[in-house]
């Protein structure tokens, strides 16, 4: 359940969620992919506008923490029966979301947008596959890129697992721009109080995973 397609559906429209809840409301800051983030870094570190770019510089690094943790709470708790590493993972995410969902918006942006990089982080090294093959629940790139190259084969081989799995990447790209109408519509009428929604989302995700764990 952890590598399905319906679970990475789940994380895709968060992660979609995340990033227009970010950007609209939170200050114009990339809380998933850091790319834009690193850009903007650049180009303020040429204006010489050092706020400016320390601005920037957190959202990075709190990324970078959340990989890191992830790897140790992996290390600590992989073996352990109970509550398996990626549910603790998943009801992290749910009470870190839920704290920035009590964040007031304005001069509290920079501490909400620590806590979405580091969230972001952590989901996607944690769900890095889809029935086996890689994919990213919080950025595009890498799954337009497998996708298209999967359909590239299909039409050179008429291999129909080529279009199968072609298709699995193109979904996840496709409830990632849902879940970002989603995060530009609610952000705009429930305010900071929107990520809620992935809270729910979330714990929906962790009750699916729960089975499969306990076998």
């Amino acid at each position: 359940m952890s590598e399905s397609l319906f679970i990475a559906g789940i994380l895709a429209v968060v992660g979609g969620f995340l990033d227009a809840y970010s950007y609209l409301l939170r200050g114009e800051v990339f809380a998933n992919a850091q790319t834009g983030n690193i850009v903007l870094l650049g180009i303020f570190l040429q204006k010489k506008d050092f706020a400016a770019a320390a601005y920037y510089l957190v959202p990075i690094g709190a990324f970078a923490a959340g990989v890191i943790l992830v790897e140790l709470i992996k290390k600590k708790f992989k073996h352990q029966k109970g509550i398996h590493w990626r549910q603790r993972i998943v009801f992290l995410e749910v009470i870190l979301l839920g704290i920035v969902g009590l964040i007031p918006i304005g001069d509290w942006n920079v501490i909400a947008n620590v806590m979405i990089s580091f969230v972001c982080a952590i989901q996607v090294e944690t769900f890095r596959k889809v029935h086996g093959n890689a994919f990213a629940s919080t950025m595009c790139t890498g799954n337009l890129r497998s996708g298209t190259e999967s359909f590239f084969h299909y039409w050179k081989t008429k291999d129909r697992s080529y279009l199968e799995k072609a298709l699995k990447y193109y979904g996840i790209i496709v409830l990632f721009i849902l879940g970002a109408v989603i995060g530009g519509f609610l952000s705009g009428r429930a305010g900071g109080s929107s990520i809620f929604l992935c809270c729910l989302l979330l714990i929906i995700a962790g009750i699916l995973m729960r089975q499969e764990f306990r076998n």
